[in-house]
């Protein structure tokens, strides 16, 4: 399935528009009773919730998929968790060593946004970068999870980007402060659902801008996988239904580029993950 929180209008949720989670079926999306896919999640029964609608593809409550306004798919999780260096080729670009544990930094919800918003990072734009990422959402409660229980709580897999402010994030030793402005993360577009989109045997990870491609990696080099993350996330902090954890980038950043590069004013950022979709953003400095 392929689920997604759409904009229905002007309102006063995160991001100042209404917005309405929906399934795809076909060449539209169904209208589901929450608002958003967090508000899904929370239902023990959202996988039939949402199968049922798209197999009935009730009228009069659908947006045809060329018609559809993305916001971030969950935009209110309780976690949002990343892993720093989980691709081969983007440790080597940082000159490490492969990890024996994941590297592990955390976001707010504040930094989501959807499809088509702007990266707006007024007055900091000294070393913008970008970081193309699959993220994986919770699906069910977990807490001291094996691997095994970890992928059978999965609901499902996003694109994302971790925009990072590298000036911010390397005067410290600590990266939070570089990974967690306000408005800086692009999610989405739409959730997959796990037996639609299979990480471990690959799916590609791509990152252009202003339409010239920066990075194209695959899932099958990930150090740990979404499954793995969870399982070892889980034993120091409960993951609940719409927690996401973002599961590294592939090479080709602009930190590791002989001379550095960096996002500039007025730049687009594409994110594009196979069997998923794309996340455009402009940058505004």
């Amino acid at each position: 399935m392929r689920l997604a929180t759409l904009i229905t209008g002007a309102g006063d949720g995160p991001g100042g528009f209404a917005t309405r989670a929906a399934v795809q079926a076909g060449d539209r999306f169904i209208m589901l009773g929450a608002r958003d896919l967090n508000e899904l999640l929370e239902s023990p029964d959202w996988r039939e919730q949402a199968a049922a609608a798209a197999s009935a593809a009730l009228p009069g409550g659908f947006i045809p998929v060329s018609a559809a306004r993305f916001a971030a798919p969950l935009p209110r999780p309780g976690k949002v968790i990343c892993c720093g260096l989980n691709y081969a080729d983007h440790i080597q670009e940082m000159g490490r060593e492969l990890p024996e544990y994941p590297t592990l930094f955390a976001k707010y919800a504040d930094t989501l946004i959807g499809d088509d918003e702007t990266i707006d990072l007024t007055g900091h734009g000294a070393k913008v970068d970008w970081e193309a990422e699959l993220a994986v959402v919770v699906g069910a409660p977990l807490r001291n999870a094996t691997e095994a229980e970890a992928a059978a709580s999965i609901a499902g897999y996003t694109a994302a980007n971790d925009i990072s402010l590298r000036d911010w994030q390397n005067r410290t030793l600590q990266w939070f402060q570089g990974k967690a402005f306000d408005r800086s993360t692009p999610l989405g577009p739409v959730l997959v659902t796990p037996e639609e989109c299979d990480p471990e045997a690959g799916v590609r990870v791509r990152c252009l801008v202003n339409g010239v491609e920066v990075q194209n990696g695959n899932t099958k080099t990930l150090v740990f996988s979404a499954a793995a993350l969870l399982a070892y996330i889980s034993t120091f902090t409960r993951l609940r239904p719409g927690d996401v954890v973002l599961t590294g980038t592939p090479g080709g950043v602009g930190m590791g580029a002989v001379p550095p590069r960096y996002l500039n004013d007025g730049d687009v950022v594409t994110t594009e993950i196979e069997g998923i979709g794309r996340l455009t953003n402009p940058v505004k400095f």
